[in-house]
C-alpha cells in the first residue's frame, strides 16, 4: 500500500486547512495583542532537500514532524512556494541576494561539471552544460549585510555551498560562522566524528542537526539583549542519509504497519523515480531535523524571545526522488531535485510573524525565494534595497492580509542549462498565473501545463494551445536575454547510438538496485555493517 497522502490542491486537505487554521487562532489567543517591535529578531531555518510533501503540516503520513507543525500552526503556511533552482546553490544565492538565478550567475551547484568536462561523467549527453559563477558575487548586498548595517548581530550556521576562501559565510555579512564551508554535504557524515574545518568535533557520536541547533541557541541566548540575524542552514536532510537504530526501527514499522508495496520505483528518462514514502532512514533522519527546528524554538520560547522574532522555514529545492539517496517521493507533485516539474521548485514555506495576530493561516499565492529578502527588510521596518532584489517581493502586505490580486499574474522564471545528477535536463520555466511553460535545450521542445487543473503535470497542452505557449515562451526568452543568461551547446562529439546504450544499462542495472536497496532498508535485520554511522558510540 502507497504511503497515503490527502488530495489536495494546492496542497493540503480541507481537514488539514480546517485543523491548521483552528490551531493558529488558537495559539495566538484573541485576548492578547502583541505589540510591533522596534528591532524584531530574526530566526531562518534552511532545511537542505526538504520536499513539497515531507512534513506532515503539508500531507505526509508517514515522517513525522511535530515541531514544524506547530511552527505552521502560530504562523502562515504558503501552499505554492517556490525556491529559485531545482538544486542548492542557486537557490541558496538567491535567498540571500533576492535575485533569480541568471542575475547572480550561481545557476548549477557549486562543484558541478560543466562544458566540455561534462564528458567526464559519462552519459553521452546531447549537449554541454553552461559555465556558472562559483562563489556568491561580491558585488551584491547579502541579506545578512542588510542587517548587519542596521545594527543586527548576525549567525550563520551549517551549510553554505557558496564558495570557499574568500566568499565563506564571514565573507558575506556574517559575524559568526559555524560550520559552513565549501562542500554541500555532510562530509563524514551526521554523527561525529565529522569532516568540517569550521565544526570541531567535540565527542564521538554527537548528532549533526542536534549540534547546529544548540550552537544557534547559544548564539541567540548570547544576543537576547541585541537584535540578531540567525541563519540556521542544516545539513539535514541531504545525502548520505543516516538515522540512529531506534529511529530506523520506529519508521520501519510504522512503514510495515501501513502495507509495505511490492515495488517502490517506476523508470525515468535517466534514473529511477520513487514512489512511495516508506524509507525508514530518511523518515528518522525527518525526525531528527524536525526536533532540531524544536530545540531552537523552545530557546526563543524560554528566553522570552518568541514574541519579536521573525521565524522563517524553508528548503533550497525540492525532495531527492532519484539520485543522491533515493529519498521520499512528493506525490501529487511530479519529479523532484533537479527536475522542472514541481516537485523540483515547490517547497514548504512557513513564516511566523508574532505580532500579526490577525495574520491568516495559509496562502495560496505563488511566491519564491527571493521575496524574503524584501519581506525580512520590510518586517523589520528596514529599508529597502530595490537595486538589489530586483526578482524579489515582499511579502508582508500578504501577510498582513492585503489583497492578493496581483501576485498570480507575476511571471516566475527558472533557469537550469544543465544536467542533473537526478535525471533533469536543461531547460527554462516560466510560470504566470497557473499556466507554466517547460523549453528544453537538448532539442528546443516546449510544454505547457495548467497547474490549476492538473498539478501532476500529466497533460501537455502546447499542442492544444499554442498561443498560450508562445506568449510564456516570449516572456521567457526575454528575461533571459535580458539578463544575461548562458545556455547550453550541442556537444559536437555527440554519438546518439551511445546515448541510447548507456541509457538501456541505466534501465538494465539501476531499477532493480534501487528495488533490492529499498527493501534492504525495510527487512528486519537490516544493518548498515558500521555501529550505525557512530550513531551508537558511547558518550
Amino acid at each position: 500500500m502507497k504511503t497515503r497522502i490527502p488530495a489536495f490542491y494546492p496542497a493540503l486537505a480541507a481537514a488539514g486547512l480546517l485543523l491548521l487554521t483552528c490551531l493558529n487562532s488558537c495559539s495566538r489567543g484573541d485576548s492578547t495583542r502583541i505589540s510591533i517591535p522596534s528591532r524584531p529578531n530574526v530566526l531562518f531555518i534552511l532545511v537542505d532537500d526538504l520536499g513539497y510533501s515531507d512534513l506532515g503540516v503539508y500531507g505526509s503520513s508517514f515522517y513525522e514532524t511535530p515541531n514544524t507543525d506547530r511552527l505552521a500552526a502560530s504562523g502562515s503556511l504558503f501552499t505554492q512556494g517556490y525556491a529559485t533552482s531545482r538544486v542548492c546553490s542557486p537557490s541558496r544565492a538567491s535567498l540571500l541576494t533576492g535575485r533569480f538565478t541568471t542575475r547572480h550567475g550561481i545557476t548549477d551547484w557549486i562543484g558541478a561539471a560543466s562544458g566540455e568536462n561534462w564528458r567526464e561523467v559519462g552519459r553521452h549527453s546531447r549537449v554541454l552544460p553552461a559555465a556558472y559563477a562559483e562563489a556568491l558575487p561580491k558585488a551584491d548586498t547579502t541579506l545578512a549585510e542588510a542587517f548587519r548595517e542596521a545594527g543586527y548581530r548576525t549567525f550563520f550556521a551549517g551549510k553554505w555551498h557558496l564558495g570557499g576562501a574568500g566568499s565563506l559565510p564571514t565573507d558575506h555579512g556574517f559575524d559568526v560562522n559555524v560550520g559552513g564551508w565549501e562542500k554541500g554535504s555532510p562530509m563524514g557524515g551526521y554523527f561525529s566524528p565529522w569532516e568540517n574545518p569550521f565544526l570541531p568535533n567535540t565527542r564521538p557520536g554527537e548528532n549533526l542537526p542536534i549540534r547546529l541547533a544548540r550552537e544557534t541557541s547559544s548564539f541567540i541566548a548570547s544576543s537576547r539583549d541585541t537584535p540578531f540575524l540567525a541563519y540556521l542552514s542544516f545539513y539535514a536532510v541531504h545525502g548520505p542519509i543516516q538515522t540512529t537504530r531506534e529511529r530506523w526501527h520506529k519508521f520501519r514499522d510504522k512503514a510495515d504497519s501501513m502495507g509495505i508495496a511490492a515495488s517502490g520505483f517506476r523508470m525515468g528518462r535517466y534514473l529511477p523515480i520513487r514512489q512511495v514514502q516508506d524509507n525508514p532512514v530518511y523518515a528518522g533522519l525527518v525526525e531528527n531535523m524536525d526536533e532540531a527546528v524544536g530545540l531552537v524554538l523552545d530557546t526563543l520560547d524560554s528566553l522570552g524571545l518568541a514574541r519579536n522574532t521573525i521565524v522563517v522555514f524553508t528548503s533550497d529545492n525540492g525532495g531527492v526522488v532519484a539520485g543522491d539517496s533515493y529519498s521520499t517521493s512528493l506525490h501529487p507533485l511530479r519529479g523532484g531535485k533537479g527536475y522542472p516539474f514541481e516537485g523540483g521548485i515547490r517547497v514548504p514555506l512557513i513564516l511566523r510573524v508574532p505580532w500579526l495576530d490577525a495574520m491568516p493561516a495559509t496562502h495560496t499565492q505563488p511566491v519564491t525565494g527571493a521575496d524574503l529578502y524584501p519581506t525580512l527588510l520590510e518586517l523589520a521596518g528596514l529599508p529597502k534595497k530595490p537595486l538589489q532584489h530586483l526578482d524579489g517581493k515582499s511579502l508582508a502586505p500578504l501577510l498582513e492580509g492585503a489583497g492578493s490580486s496581483d501576485w498570480d499574474q507575476r511571471p516566475l522564471i527558472w533557469h537550469y542549462p544543465h544536467y542533473g545528477n537526478q535525471g533533469g535536463e536543461p531547460s527554462s520555466v516560466i510560470r504566470q498565473g497557473p499556466w507554466k511553460l517547460i523549453h528544453y535545450y537538448e532539442d528546443g521542445r516546449d510544454e505547457l501545463y495548467n497547474l490549476e487543473t492538473d498539478l501532476a503535470e500529466s497533460r501537455d497542452l502546447a499542442g492544444t494551445h499554442p498561443g498560450k505557449a508562445a506568449e510564456l515562451y516570449g516572456m521567457l526568452s526575454n528575461f533571459l536575454s535580458a539578463t544575461h543568461a548562458k545556455y547550453p551547446r550541442m556537444d559536437p562529439q555527440y554519438n546518439a547510438l551511445r546515448e541510447a546504450a548507456y541509457l538501456r544499462e541505466v534501465v538494465r542495472r539501476e531499477l532493480p538496485a534501487r528495488e533490492a536497496g529499498r527493501m534492504r532498508l525495510l527487512s528486519e535485520d537490516f544493518d548498515p555493517g558500521n555501529n550505525w554511522w557512530g550513531s551508537d558510540t558511547p558518550e
